[in-house]
């Protein structure tokens, strides 16, 4: 245990630096592979300090003593600091691979700005450079250049899914440094580094003008040769990373809208480019012409023909050597045929430095040639403009169909749900019609579907949220109804993990006017909370004659309480209660349903609902409970009057008694027995003109034949939850 100790405590004081160097010095005594690993660490130790900058030099003071055990404490946290890495399929990563996608786009429209610099002088006849746009096109390019290593940084700090691990789920992030920098440079690092190169920059800045020849001839043929090279590995990087980010995230754009424009963007791009090199290749031809004029002038010497350079003699004969003549002016064979790039010098394109005109003019021929596949193009013999021609033609082709498909689909998937809604109404329509329903039923169909589109726009709810996560779909569904729920006053009493077992289970339903919900006698299968709408129940009790109760619900009341009943009972039965009340809409309802069976496992699994105050505050709620409280109430009052009447019949017939008992004693009835007697016949008169049909049965037992019948009492076995 000793000797492991020591051989841990030796490993820990090793810093690494000195294992760097170790490494370094003896490449053949510890093998390749460590050799290897250390110039990795060494190149992405570099990029990671020039990223991390003045605070990575704030950080490496953090420790100033000079013991021996400091230093190795500041390489360690300086190491745990590189051991960041990123996830490729983070959010962070996926949002910086659109926005460098986008940015890759536009480098690849600021490079064919190299191609304006050259500029013909149509005074002297020669060819010059703007100088003002070798400025503004070597800054932009450069900064483009900036945006290009911050992104190399971050591939050395992005981890990668191994191929092995994607078997199964995401697969396992690798997340070790050397692996990182391996894997990165096996697949695009070169294209990458390639694509980065100032070369447009050094070209034009160092190259150009330290040549023998004339900066104006060397600048027009190095710089489009210096963008064809580059060109290829940034259109290279751009589809890789496109494919990248639409594998991670599903898809490029948000919106369609923003799909749309995307693609149109492509489109603009390439035109841009084609009128670039459609300017810079109008140069051309007009140097060639020249040239072709001065091989035919002995006093001609070719480097006079670039501004650069003073001129000796008479040069006016330019004025006339190369005249821009129509296709069908062309006589002879010594006559020069511009062709496609006529068009260039009619409107004196090359001639102006005013770049919004030269590009504007230069982007609108593209884009004209681009959108006719170049059938408006009349070219020359010469063979390199001709296959420009032909690469108009085929580019053309492939964009306008790339166009054209990518914005049908993404316009098309603006409509789709209204697409899917007018099929669906034209099908409801045809069957309506084929199964001859009424138009009254006709009527409330279209409602229905239209009502519904209007709440969720063609979006199946329960479907999408079905297919999430257990506890997303329990957080989408509190988010969505509990505030909904708590205006219920029943629900304010239930704590919080019942209230998530309730919104789990509730459906949302739309009921449209006029229609019915449930009749008196159907079975109950859900209980219905209202959120908007207002609503009609009416109770016969049992179509008892005589009997009629009616009430409104509106936000906040509930319906369907016997199926609470049903569900709180201990023994369990298959057979759903039956309705006590008939449920009309007046308006248009939405409600949330509570099915039996869902209804049914939350009073299993819950037990706060058998509480003696979720009774109370179900029986204040309920409308059968109301509704037998307001008969009992009724039928009592109505016993109490009927006894308030009796014992003042008895009375008067005690007082008639007494006065004829009186009168008994002389000999004819007194008047007071008379006047007894003509109440007493009144009062009776009275009754039976209220109550005919009860005739000679005043005083029988009064029996409510109004009272329904009391509704079961749900099983409240746990007294002590309160």
């Amino acid at each position: 245990m000793k000797f492991k100790h020591e051989r841990y405590t030796r490993f820990k004081g090793i810093s690494s630096d000195q294992s760097y160097s170790s490494d370094q010095q003896n490449p053949r005594k510890y093998g390749l592979k460590p050799y290897l690993r250390s110039v990795v660490d060494k190149i992405q130790r570099g990029f990671n300090q020039a990223s991390r900058g003045v605070g990575g030099l704030k950080n490496s003071l953090i420790f100033p003593e000079s013991s021996s055990d400091k230093p190795t404490k500041q390489v360690v946290l300086i190491s745990k600091k590189k051991k960041k890495i990123l996830d490729p399929q983070g959010s962070f990563l996926q949002k910086w691979n659109k926005i460098f996608v986008l940015l890759s786009i536009i480098a690849v429209s600021l490079d064919p700005l190299f191609f304006y610099i050259p500029v013909i002088d149509g005074d002297q006849k020669c060819i010059g450079m703007d100088n003002n746009m070798k400025i503004i096109s070597c800054v932009l390019r450069t900064l483009i250049d900036i945006i290009y290593i911050l992104h190399i940084i971050f591939k050395f700090r992005t981890g990668f899914i191994a191929p092995p691990s994607r078997i199964f789920g995401r697969g396992e992030l690798i997340e070790d440094s050397y692996a990182i920098a391996k894997h990165y440079f096996c697949s695009y690092f070169i294209v990458d580094v390639l694509a980065i190169l100032p070369l447009p920059q050094v070209t034009i800045l160092f190259i150009i003008p330290m040549s023998n020849g004339p900066v104006s001839l060397v600048t027009k043929d190095l710089i489009k040769f210096v963008i064809f090279a580059q060109y290829i590995p940034r259109l290279l990087r751009i589809f890789p990373l496109y494919r990248e980010v639409t594998r991670t995230s599903g898809i490029f754009t948000e919106t369609p809208w923003a799909g749309a424009a995307f693609n149109l963007l492509i489109y603009m791009l390439g035109s841009h480019i084609i009128g670039s090199f459609w300017y810079l290749f109008a140069i051309e031809r007009e140097d060639d012409c020249w040239r072709n004029a001065c091989n035919k002038n002995n006093n001609c010497d070719a480097k006079y023909l670039y501004c650069d350079e003073k001129r000796e003699g008479d040069y006016s004969w330019l004025n006339t050597s190369c005249i821009m003549l129509q296709p069908d002016q062309i006589k002879n064979s010594s006559d020069f045929d511009f062709g496609i790039f006529l068009d260039a010098f009619e409107s004196h394109i090359v001639e102006t430095k005013d770049f919004p005109q030269k590009f504007l003019y230069c982007f609108w021929w593209g884009l004209r040639s681009l959108s006719s596949l170049g059938q408006n193009l009349k070219t020359s013999t010469y063979e390199w403009e001709i296959l420009f021609a032909v690469l108009i033609s085929v580019l053309g082709l492939v964009l306008f169909s790339f166009l054209i498909g990518n914005m049908q689909k993404y316009l098309q998937s603006i409509t789709v749900r209204v697409e899917e809604m007018r099929v669906k109404r034209r099908d409801a329509e045809l069957w309506m019609s084929h199964r001859m329903l009424p138009d009254e039923l006709k009527s409330r169909v279209r409602r229905y579907e239209q009502y519904k589109w209007q709440e969720n726009r063609g979006v199946d709810e329960e479907s999408l949220i079905h297919n999430l996560p257990k506890d997303l779909r329990r957080d989408i569904k509190r988010h969505l109804c509990l505030s909904l729920l708590m205006r219920v006053p029943m629900f304010e009493i239930m704590d919080e993990r019942l209230l998530d077992a309730m919104c789990d289970c509730l459906k949302p339903v739309l009921y449209t006017e006029n229609s019915c919900i449930v009749r008196e006698g159907d079975p109950v299968d859900e209980m219905l909370f209202v959120m908007r709408g207002e609503l009609l129940t009416m109770t016969t009790n049992g179509g008892r004659t005589g009997f009629f109760n009616s009430s409104y619900l509106k936000a906040g009341d509930f319906c369907g309480d016997e199926l609470l009943t049903w569900a709180l009972d201990p023994n369990l039965s298959s057979t759903l209660p039956l309705s006590t009340r008939t449920v009309k809409p007046l308006t248009d309802v939405e409600a949330f349903a509570l099915k039996a069976e869902h209804l049914r496992f939350v009073a299993s699994q819950f037990r706060r609902m058998h509480s003696r105050r979720f009774q109370h505050t179900f029986r204040y709620y309920s409308q059968q409970w109301r509704t037998w409280g307001a008969c009992f109430i009724q039928v009592a009052w109505r016993r109490h009057c009927r006894r308030k009447q009796e014992a003042a019949l008895w009375e008067e017939e005690r007082r008639l008694q007494e006065a004829l008992a009186k009168g008994g004693e002389t000999a004819s009835p007194s008047l007071g027995a008379a006047i007894y007697a003509s109440r007493f016949a009144a009062n009776i008169l009275r009754n039976l003109r209220r109550n005919p049909s009860h005739g000679t049965k005043l005083m029988a037992p009064v029996v409510p034949t109004l009272l329904p019948q009391k509704p079961v009492e749900p099983s409240f076995s746990d007294d002590d939850l309160e």
